[in-house]
């Protein structure tokens, strides 16, 4: 098992230190860009707010993932792949941090405890083979892809502008998961499935309001 460099390893811890305190910054433009702010009830901002808070989570989970997958995955492809949608994920990690400061709001307050615990599972997925991480990633972005329309059915119809973002997140993920199958996926079986939902679960309800 490859392990990564003394300058990878700074690599990433300065990533994750950014990750975590919400210092990162997009490549692409915003996808809600020259949208006017809608005029959102306080309810309304405040459920906006919190499924924006559940995004950047989700995100901030997706760096620690990706991060550690490529780290010690073993083909430079897988890589190079994953390094890549890395890079997109940190423009959705932008667009969602930015959104909740435009909402009033905050990202979670458990922010360090979700990257340590992504990080461990990428690590874990990654030491089971390449194939199967990249099964873990298909599997990943198909959950992910479910819980973002999921939001784009509960977002206030008038705030068009995290829908923007929500919408281009979920074409991400699709492309994403649609990569890692074309480099070899492999079906990752039913229970590590049905726990990796139930981890989601807890994850989305808790940030929420957390």
């Amino acid at each position: 098992m490859p392990f990564p460099s003394t300058d990878r390893l700074i690599l990433g811890l300065d990533r994750a230190l950014r990750t975590v305190s919400a210092q990162t910054r997009s490549s692409r433009p915003d996808p809600d860009a020259g949208m006017a702010e809608a005029v959102l009830s306080e309810a309304e901002k405040k459920h906006s707010a919190g499924l924006m808070r559940v995004n950047h989570v989700g995100e901030i989970c997706a760096q620690a993932l990706y991060d550690a997958q490529a780290a010690y995955s073993h083909a430079p492809e897988v890589a190079r792949q994953l390094a890549h949608s890395c890079i997109e994920e940190e423009d959705h990690l932008a667009w969602t941090a930015r959104r909740l400061r435009e909402l009033n709001s905050r990202p979670s307050l458990l922010n360090p405890l979700w990257y340590a615990g992504a990080y461990t599972c990428g690590v874990i997925a990654a030491k089971c083979g390449d194939a199967a991480s990249l099964g873990f990633v298909v599997e990943t972005e198909r959950q992910v892809e479910a819980h973002l329309e999921g939001h784009l059915r509960e977002l206030p119809v008038a705030d068009v502008r995290s829908r923007a973002i929500v919408d281009q997140m979920r074409v991400d993920e699709i492309a994403h998961g649609a990569a890692a199958q074309h480099l070899g996926a492999i079906a990752i079986p039913l229970p590590v499935r049905l726990g990796m939902k139930a981890m989601a679960k807890i994850m989305t309800s808790t940030a929420y309001y957390v």
